[in-house]
């Protein structure tokens, strides 16, 4: 996928939890925040929360003890985030699994990766342009 070489460089913010579902809000806010401040629209900010959340739960799935790593890059108006653990690999049926179907709908690119002993899950999010003009 081409438009997700943003994620080839290094991340503008890195985040490093438990590997526990616990922690997942706060990966949430924090993309919230993020996004806010490359003028994402209230309604992007909150498919973006969504989209993390379900993320964040598919790669717990087949976490192992250690970490959740979530990668923040920061472009104009566009964001890409990958979150990973250590763990097993994550089998998703595009076609009958309801979270990779939200994500797919969320996103404007998923992509889900298995290297090593690692799992991660990039998703690429593009703001729409706000309105002007009252």
């Amino acid at each position: 996928m081409s438009s997700m070489s943003t994620a080839s460089g290094r991340p503008h913010v890195e985040l490093r939890l438990p590997a526990d579902s616990a922690f997942v809000s706060v990966l949430r806010t924090t993309s919230a925040g993020l996004a806010a401040r490359l003028d994402f629209t209230l309604d992007d900010i909150e498919d973006l929360r969504m989209a993390v959340g379900e993320a964040c739960a598919i790669v717990l799935t087949g976490a192992t003890e250690g970490d959740l790593l979530a990668e923040f890059w920061l472009e104009q108006r566009t964001m890409t985030v990958r979150v990973s653990a250590p763990g097993a690999p994550t089998e998703l049926d595009p076609e009958e699994d309801f979270a990779w179907q939200v994500l797919t709908t969320l996103a404007s690119e998923a992509k889900l990766e298995h290297t090593g002993d690692t799992v991660a899950l990039s998703l690429q999010f593009a703001a729409l342009p706000l309105e002007t003009g009252v």
